[in-house]
């Protein structure tokens, strides 16, 4: 078997393995943050905290309601998703007219406050779960788990449905409408209001299907999405923030990006999106497929 520059295919393509994976939870988190700021102009910073919340759905469910990683998948997505649409309802709405800067700092609070709760609550030591699709595929350069390989096809459909709804149907129309101009939108009778709050409902669904797909991969704790926000936000940056294409192709590509620092040079894989960022802001600051205003 083949050697690139010493490095064993095994090795190689099982970290690229584990930068796809990677890539797929970036894309699904920075999918759903584009579309809460393209959409509601509004930074999300509690969405690794409804990432969290979804994984800790499903693993309750399991272990206290005994319902299966199946149902859980569809049931903790609308769960977390409807404690975010009372999220907007009770304290978002109050801000859509101020800078940017209040919607960070609120949601950055709100953060703090459920990742503090559930870290009570559960303590901050991960609770395992169980993998849905036990065993795996030896493709002969390397092993592929069977449920990590439909997390990647998963997370890709997913994020190319949610493109096609906002891009290409009535309701993208009307979504991207509201946002340009909602009292023409008010016009013809749509409730702009009600599009808003399913629209921040629909982003924190995406982080909390995310967070179910990852459960049975890393491990549910309530701090598990702490780190992995600042990255997501990363990715929605290099991207173009708002850019729904821009969130999926940069989150599979950086986490590629990032498997492959892996291998050639470890010591910089927890900091190469940051350094990508840089680079990429430098050039056009707007993102790869943002447009500047």
């Amino acid at each position: 078997m083949f050697e690139l520059l010493g490095i064993p295919p095994q090795a190689l393509f099982g970290q690229l393995l584990l930068g796809l994976i990677n890539g797929a939870f970036y894309a699904m988190l920075s999918l759903g943050l584009a579309v809460i700021f393209g959409m509601l102009n509004v930074i999300n910073f509690t969405h690794g905290a409804q990432y969290m919340m979804g994984a800790f759905a499903a693993w309750l469910m399991l272990t206290q309601l005994d319902i299966p990683f199946w149902a859980a998948l569809v049931l903790a997505p609308l769960v977390v998703g409807l404690f975010g649409i009372v999220l907007e309802k009770v304290m978002l709405k109050r801000i859509y007219h101020l800078d940017h800067l209040y919607g960070f700092l609120l949601t950055f609070g709100l953060a703090l406050i459920i990742e503090g709760l559930f870290q009570w609550k559960w303590g901050s030591s991960g609770a395992p779960y169980p993998s849905p699709i036990p065993g795996g595929t030896n493709l002969g350069f390397m092993f592929l788990p069977t449920y990590r390989g439909f997390v990647v096809v998963a997370a890709l459909v997913i994020c190319l449905v949610t493109w096609y709804g906002i891009e290409r149907t009535k309701f993208g129309a009307y979504l991207r409408a509201a946002t340009e101009n909602p009292t023409l939108v008010r016009a013809f009778g749509i409730n702009v209001p009600r599009l808003i709050t399913l629209t921040y409902g629909l982003g924190v669904g995406l982080a909390a299907l995310a967070g179910v797909l990852a459960a049975p991969i890393q491990q549910v704790s309530a701090l598990m999405g702490v780190n992995l926000v600042l990255v997501v936000f990363a990715v929605v940056v290099i991207g173009g923030m708002g850019s729904i294409m821009g969130s999926i192709v940069t989150g599979f590509g950086l986490g590629l990006v990032e498997g492959l620092t892996k291998v050639f040079y470890p010591p910089a894989s927890n900091t190469v999106i940051f350094v990508v960022m840089a680079l990429v802001l430098l050039v056009k600051p707007a993102g790869l497929f943002g447009q500047t205003k």
